[in-house]
């Protein structure tokens, strides 16, 4: 296993290629996700937004947006603040389980195939931090590597635990390794983090978007 950080730096160059071409759904997701944010979003929080390939997809159907992107890869927000020059985006190089978000600032919030690699605790506590930080009916919309049984997941996260035990990596550490959680269980997380509304609305091979709503 690598460090997070150091698993992406080392793959900036061919990132956007694998994720467009390689990764079954992830092309689609795109523009999906992009659909999905509501018409009167002005302001939005991207979490793991690596080289911005959502961003592609959202600054086409919303231009003038205000973005203030996180990702613990510094040269994957070089690669992005590149592309997008000429927008109104803040970009934040940390790691967003300890990042601060100002509470209601949100329109809608999005990750993409970031949160399969943590714990379901450490992401219930940041899904929180999430529904704190949207206005009132703002959105969360997550696309993440899904599995479809409870077994899948259990075998994945033991192996992690087995995997990191041997390299004596110390819990708040951040390793790459994948931990995909089943769809129920992720629904189960947002509402238990207080979202309403939550359902699944894509899935194409693992790759899976749900969408939750802070109030009706």
């Amino acid at each position: 296993m690598e460090k997070m950080n150091e698993f992406f730096e080392r793959r900036v160059n061919g990132y956007d290629e694998h994720m467009l071409n390689e990764v079954i759904g992830c092309k689609e997701a795109y523009s999906e996700m992009a659909e999905l944010i509501p018409q009167n979003t002005k302001t939005l929080l991207d979490l793991g937004c690596g080289t911005g390939l959502e961003l592609e997809e959202i600054f086409k159907k919303f231009p003038h947006m205000s973005v203030t992107g996180i990702d613990l890869t510094m040269k994957m927000l070089e690669r992005l603040a590149v592309k997008f020059s000429d927008k109104d985006i803040v970009l934040i190089c940390g790691d967003y389980f300890r990042t601060s978000f100002e509470e209601n600032k949100f329109d809608a919030a999005v990750s993409f195939q970031t949160m399969h690699h943590f714990p379901k605790e450490n992401k219930l506590e940041l899904y929180k931090r999430i529904y704190s930080s949207l206005e009132n009916s703002g959105v969360y919309i997550e696309c993440d590597y899904m599995v479809e049984t409870q077994d899948e997941e259990d075998r994945c996260f033991a192996e992690n635990k087995k995997f990191r035990a041997e390299m004596n990596i110390p819990e708040n550490e951040f390793y790459h390794f994948d931990t995909p959680c089943t769809i129920e269980n992720q629904i189960l997380l947002f509402e238990n983090a207080g979202f309403e509304n939550v359902r699944k609305v894509f899935r194409m091979g693992n790759t899976t978007i749900i969408i939750g709503q802070k109030g009706k």
